[in-house]
């Protein structure tokens, strides 16, 4: 009997340190605005002046993070997109889902640079999607190892107790 509840307390925990996660945070592009997670924006250049439109998000913490990018666009030509200057995601004919890993490591805010050139400077336009998932540290893994192996090691010594 102490045996299942043990077996049955080692399940749940561990059930439990699957299931904790970041939400995923989304974000709508509009292009020239300062976006933060609460919704405050505003407006700035036209848009991809001098070739490039830059984005810039706030509210995440240091850390490595997923992302999603989805950008569509109407008489406009984006050639390619990069997140604090790194990981470029290639856009081919302007539209484009991709996703890449990259870490922010300070607190700092980061930024989406989208590059390319309009083809109809009056019809122009795009839109874009960015998800943004927090990725679990290789530490955290090891603590739930370690964890485990520390259960294991309990029931094993009451087993031999036991007999």
């Amino acid at each position: 009997m102490k045996q299942l509840k043990l077996i049955a307390a080692a399940a749940l925990l561990a059930a439990t340190a699957f299931s904790a996660h970041a939400a995923d945070q989304e974000i709508l592009i509009t292009p020239d605005l300062t976006y933060k997670f609460d919704g405050v924006a505003t407006t700035t250049d036209s848009l991809l002046s001098d070739g490039t439109d830059v984005l810039t998000f706030t509210g995440l913490a240091a850390g490595w993070y997923s992302v999603e990018l989805s950008v569509s666009g109407n008489y406009v030509n984006l050639t390619s997109a990069s997140i604090n200057g790194q990981l470029p995601f290639s856009l081919v004919n302007g539209s484009k889902t991709t996703s890449a890993l990259f870490e922010i490591t300070s607190q700092s805010p980061f930024t989406l640079a989208l590059n390319g050139d309009l083809v109809n400077e009056k019809l122009a336009k795009y839109t874009g999607q960015i998800t943004v998932s927090a990725v679990p540290e290789p530490e955290t893994y090891g603590m739930l190892l370690g964890g485990l192996g520390l259960m294991g090691l309990v029931a094993r010594r009451r087993k031999q107790q036991q007999q």
